[in-house]
């Protein structure tokens, strides 16, 4: 591993680089945090599929990529004269000071939710309204329902065991039943979005990322459909001229590959 010294002299080189990338490239030299936006965001979706694939070599070109957007509109703010890499760098120190006052001041705590609680409360000293307002409004939905859920437990609006949750869950699902029986789709949304935000809920409780355990699901299914495609290529034949018969015999296939 590289030493710290070592770490500094590389972080400098990355900020003299940004230097002359922006007053001598045609493509740097044009941009805006605007134009740069939708790039960062695709920047942490590869970041988020190499971390669950782990594969460290792509974690580590990712993390590149995402550090050099960072310093990317540091340098932006710095033309402005707004902020530059040091504002931004003293800032989120300041803010860890501040939000950990059991490691920079005197305060106790006993475990992770003590400090999950504190870290609430300081928010709210620090100006902030409401809880949910660290909440980006452009998060994904199932994103979202996490954070939101994580937000109010941090201020103890929360259940207290798994099992209260999941029966939460069964009587949401039971509601849904009861909608799609009567045939509102409008009210079977809404029931259906219950559904969901109470097994988000469950998730939680579990120790379980939604968002990872849904994203592992996808994989999951899209290797078993190629594979399955694969297959039917082999036979001379596509899916949809095969039964769903033939299609699960290739099914139990792909999952005995997992």
């Amino acid at each position: 591993m590289n030493t710290r010294k070592e770490k500094l002299e590389a972080f400098g080189r990355l900020l003299t680089i940004m230097d002359e990338l922006r007053t001598q490239c045609p493509w740097d030299k044009k941009q805006t945090m605007e134009s740069l936006r939708h790039l960062t965001i695709e920047e942490t979706y590869e970041l988020g599929d190499a971390i669950l694939d782990n594969d460290m070599n792509d974690i580590k070109g990712e993390l590149g990529d995402l550090l050099l957007h960072i310093v990317f509109y540091a340098k932006i703010g710095s033309e402005t004269n707004d902020f530059d890499i040091a504002d931004v760098a003293n800032g989120i120190c300041e803010k860890l000071i501040n939000r950990h006052p059991h490691i920079y001041g005197d305060v106790s705590v006993e475990n992770e939710e003590e400090v999950k609680q504190n870290w609430e409360k300081i928010k709210l000293k620090e100006g902030k309204k409401s809880v949910l307002e660290g909440v980006p409004r452009s998060l994904p939905a199932l994103v979202k329902a996490n954070r939101i859920q994580d937000k109010v437990a941090g201020v103890g609006f929360d259940w207290e065991e798994p099992g209260q949750v999941f029966e939460k869950v069964q009587e949401e699902l039971g509601e849904l039943q009861e909608e799609v029986r009567l045939g509102d789709k409008d009210k079977m949304e809404s029931e259906f979005g219950d559904v969901l935000f109470s097994m988000i809920n469950y998730a939680r409780f579990l120790g379980i990322n939604p968002e990872n355990a849904l994203e592992r699901t996808n994989k999951k299914f899209s290797k078993r459909f190629q594979f399955l495609e694969e297959e039917a290529t082999k036979q001379g034949t596509s899916l949809k001229d095969m039964s769903l018969e033939e299609m699960e015999v290739y099914w139990e296939k792909a999952k005995k590959m997992d």
